[in-house]
């Protein structure tokens, strides 16, 4: 989409392939670890007892390594296409940015706290989606279909509500291909103050949090 110009792909079929992604992620990690690719959603299930403190850092790590190197693959899948559009020129704005393919970045019409309260509440509203489709108390997903559902929620979450940060959800996939980017060549500017959807994430745990304690209650 980037790479063409929005002349191949879609906001949509980007949406379709998030979504799907995780679906995929649930049925490889499911009953390994409880397919925990997202820090945020971690953290909260350690908060509300749902998983020892003691996992906290090994689920983050291996988080975060998964998606270094997932940004890693992507770069050299697609090396020849970024370098043909950009002539070589790794940008994070401009006509030609391609470092929005690794990670999120603010539009022009955002604020940093905008943006921030934005990832706040879509993170809350993934965690409280994931809650009530795998609670077996609630009327939860049928067994063996949590996988797509979930696909779907993180679907309906970008088609409704992820334009205006690139909706992150997810300290695990922002910041790790952020650190990727910078090592490969588009420099400092990722981590610019109005760029830096990271910080946003600093805060993602409290929203996950905050927004699943209702329903646990």
């Amino acid at each position: 989409m980037v790479l063409r110009e929005n002349t191949l792909g879609s906001y949509f079929a980007v949406n379709v392939g998030f979504g799907f992604g995780v679906t995929i992620g649930v049925h490889v990690a499911g009953k390994v670890s409880g397919a925990h690719m997202n820090a945020a959603v971690t953290f909260t299930n350690c908060a509300l007892g749902y998983l020892s403190w003691k996992k906290f850092p090994v689920y983050v790590l291996g988080q975060f390594l998964g998606s270094f190197l997932a940004a890693a693959a992507i770069y050299f899948l697609f090396y020849t296409a970024i370098m043909e559009f950009t002539n070589g020129n790794l940008t994070v704005t401009g006509p030609i940015a391609t470092a929005n393919i690794f990670a999120t970045y603010l539009p022009d019409h955002m604020t940093l706290w905008r943006g921030f309260l934005d990832e706040v509440f879509l993170t809350g509203m993934l965690q409280l989606g994931i809650f009530a489709i795998t609670d077996k108390r609630n009327n939860s997903a049928l067994q063996g279909t949590e996988g797509v559902v979930i696909g779907i929620l993180v679907l309906i979450i970008g088609v409704s509500l992820g334009m205006n940060s690139g909706y992150a959800i997810n300290p695990s996939r922002d910041l790790p291909p952020r650190f990727f980017t910078f090592i490969a060549g588009w420099g400092t500017q990722v981590f610019r103050r109005h760029h830096l959807l990271s910080l946003h994430w600093l805060d993602h745990p409290k929203g996950a949090s905050d927004n699943g304690e209702p329903h646990r209650v």
